[in-house]
């Protein structure tokens, strides 16, 4: 019998049924969720009515990878009610120049939007082996410096349990959490956003990955509309 219940409970978190973190994350005032390529085609008129706030859509990766369906998202996001920021996802592989570049020549500024987001995670084998951490500062400095200057507001920075020593070389940035197995620890620095799924199923995209990831600003609809906001 305790299989049994076992077996289903597992089955219902495997299809996004149940959330690991759905309780925890209900008491946030303010939801959103994050995309790329892997929702394929989304109706944002459809999405922003699932009870949303933000979005944010990946548009690059390194020094020259561009998500194929940015574009596309960012026009059309900025269309609806929904306030919309883009990602970067941070290579160890080469300079952060290059890679600001990359963001900056795809990424137009639109009305209202959340400031950029800087994903930092370990990848490949990274995973086994961290790579060299003064030469990573150097490089997310070079990159976060830029994306400040071009538009004119402090980059978020998204960060795993791997890298949440960066809290301590970056302290006064906000900071995007992912934990999607439990609510957020004191293994992460005070954080502003928090990935607490991987796993929802919402209306409105029809891509080869039937998920969508989950999060939550920490503060009330007030102070989220006046976060990032640029004097």
């Amino acid at each position: 019998m305790f299989f049994c219940i076992g077996f289903i409970l597992v089955v219902l978190l495997w299809t996004g049924v149940l959330q690991c973190n759905g309780i925890a994350a209900r008491k946030y005032a303010v939801h959103g969720v994050d995309v790329s390529e892997y929702q394929g085609e989304i109706d944002w008129e459809t999405l922003a009515g699932e009870d949303i706030t933000f979005a944010f859509i990946k548009a690059t990766e390194g020094s020259s990878y561009v998500d194929p369906r940015f574009s596309y998202n960012w026009e059309n996001a900025a269309k609806t009610e929904l306030r919309i920021g883009a990602c970067h996802f941070f290579s160890f592989d080469s300079s952060g120049d290059t890679q600001a570049e990359n963001f900056i020549q795809t990424v137009p500024s639109v009305q209202d939007m959340l400031p950029p987001v800087v994903d930092v995670e370990y990848y490949g084998s990274y995973r086994k082996n961290a790579p060299d951490r003064e030469k990573t500062i150097q490089e997310l400095t070079l990159l976060l410096q830029s994306l400040e200057d071009a538009y004119q507001i402090q980059p978020i920075l998204y960060i795993t349990h791997d890298t949440a020593w960066l809290a301590q070389v970056f302290p006064t940035y906000a900071y995007w959490i992912r934990d999607v197995y439990s609510s957020p620890s004191d293994a992460y620095p005070a954080w502003t956003f928090w990935q607490y799924s991987n796993r929802l199923r919402l209306e409105g995209y029809d891509g080869e990955e039937r998920f969508i990831d989950g999060n939550v600003y920490i503060g009330s609809e007030a102070d989220f509309a006046a976060f990032g906001q640029t004097n």
